[in-house]
């Protein structure tokens, strides 16, 4: 775990289908939270007011609803970034291997989940976390927020939260040519994945 102290990792945990523990990780998020931007612990404890009383059934619901059957607010970043594009494929090989060089297990969710790509923030030295937010996770976690924006969803806060963060701690995103993610370098004979299509 890098100097970020786990943040990423804490926010990804909330993003997983909601259990028992749901309201335990949140208040894990607002603690790591604590002294950092204002602006995001505001979000963050919108957030935590909206869900804080919420019965385990009704969090359950509102995640299914948000993320599960609204293909704006779908969890993997790839979709956002590449659609049904064949560049989304060499974006999860990519991932793949990159949560394996770092030691993160895999769960049900595809490689580009955002409980998946949190965490590999966390763990990413500075230059290599720094190219793969710009390029892939800010443009994607603006996609899905903008998917919440004015619908009264308590998780726009924590997207907002996010948001706020990544784009305080590592820039906005990078518009250039292509999107390589997350190292720079591609294989020999192979063309970076270029900028994806809208869907």
């Amino acid at each position: 775990m890098t100097a970020r102290g786990g943040f990423y990792t804490a926010i990804a945990a909330l993003l997983a289908y909601p259990d028992g523990a749901f309201c335990r990780r949140l208040a894990r998020c607002r603690e790591l939270l604590d002294n950092a931007d204002p602006q995001a612990a505001a979000h963050l404890a919108d957030f935590d007011a909206a869900t804080r009383n919420a019965a385990l059934a009704d969090l359950e619901e509102l995640y299914a609803r948000t993320f599960d059957f609204n293909p704006q607010c779908a969890l993997e970043i790839g979709w956002h970034l590449f659609g049904a594009d064949s560049n989304r494929g060499a974006l999860l090989v990519r991932l793949r291997d990159e949560l394996a060089r770092h030691g993160i297990q895999e769960s049900c969710e595809l490689p580009d989940h955002l409980t998946h790509v949190l965490p590999l923030v966390d763990r990413m030295s500075p230059d290599e976390a720094t190219r793969f937010v710009r390029a892939c996770v800010v443009p994607a976690a603006k996609k899905m927020l903008a998917g919440m924006e004015g619908k009264q969803n308590p998780y726009e806060s924590l997207f907002r939260c996010l948001v706020v963060m990544l784009q305080a701690e590592f820039g906005s995103e990078v518009c250039g040519p292509g999107v390589v993610p997350p190292q720079e370098e591609t294989q020999p004979g192979t063309a970076a994945p270029q900028s994806p299509g809208v869907r």
